[in-house]
Formats: C-alpha cells, structure tokens, sequence
C-alpha cells in the first residue's frame, strides 16, 4: 500500500527568497514553477516549497500511495484522524493527511506521473 516516502514540502512564505536559496544549495533547478509552489527534483524525491503553507507548522513529508482512498481509508480505520482530505493538486497529483494517534501529521501523495530514481553515486555536496 505504501511506496516509500515522496515528498518533503516546506513552508514559503517568500517564495521568491526561498526558491533562489534552494536553486542556489541544492545546485539544481525546480522542474516546476507554477502559483504559490516551486518543486525540486532530487534523486527521484520531491523538495517543495509552499507559498501558503504555515512556517510554525513546519514542513511535512508525503508518503507515496497508488491508491490514495484505500490508504486514507485504512488509516483512519486505524485510530488516525484526518487533517487534510483528498484533494486534487493538479496533474492528476492527490494529496492528503491525517494525524496519528499520538498528534503527528502523516502526509498521503498519490502520483500517477512519480517516476523514482536512483540517487548517483557522484562527489556532490553532503556526500
């Protein structure tokens, strides 16, 4: 049911100043650019910055699904309780969260057009 972790999405309240931060330190590009969010592409993961998302919020990770209904249903058949629902982000892309019973956010990403890649084996930065 699960796919792995997919996504890391910060919050951005300047969009403009974060996105030249993250051009700038990741040494890549965003492969998109559109509205109130900027997306990175790293290794096959997602590192997103969120004009309208809540900094004291902090960023939140979305775990890969290829049936975001079930898996959604399934959480809150097991004591989660939702935060977000189901809603369509664009690019046939479906989002959503819940909260485990202990207060944590647990991110849902169904994306038909994910892609995962190796990470390479180069001398980049953090290696």
């Amino acid at each position: 049911m699960f796919l792995g972790l997919r996504s890391q999405i910060y919050p951005a309240p300047d969009l403009a100043a974060a996105k030249a931060f993250y051009t700038t330190a990741l040494g890549v590009e965003p492969y998109y650019d559109e509205g109130p969010y900027v997306g990175f592409s790293l290794g096959g993961y997602e590192l997103g910055l969120f004009e309208m998302a809540d900094p004291a919020q902090g960023p939140r990770s979305y775990w890969g699904v290829g049936d975001i209904d079930r898996a959604l249903a399934h959480l809150l058949d097991n004591g989660a309780t939702l935060e977000e629902d189901v809603h369509d982000v664009g690019d046939r892309i479906r989002m959503a969260s819940v909260r485990d019973p202990f207060g944590q956010v647990f991110g849902l990403i169904e994306n038909p057009v994910f892609a995962r890649t190796d990470v390479d084996g180069g001398a980049g930065p953090g290696r």
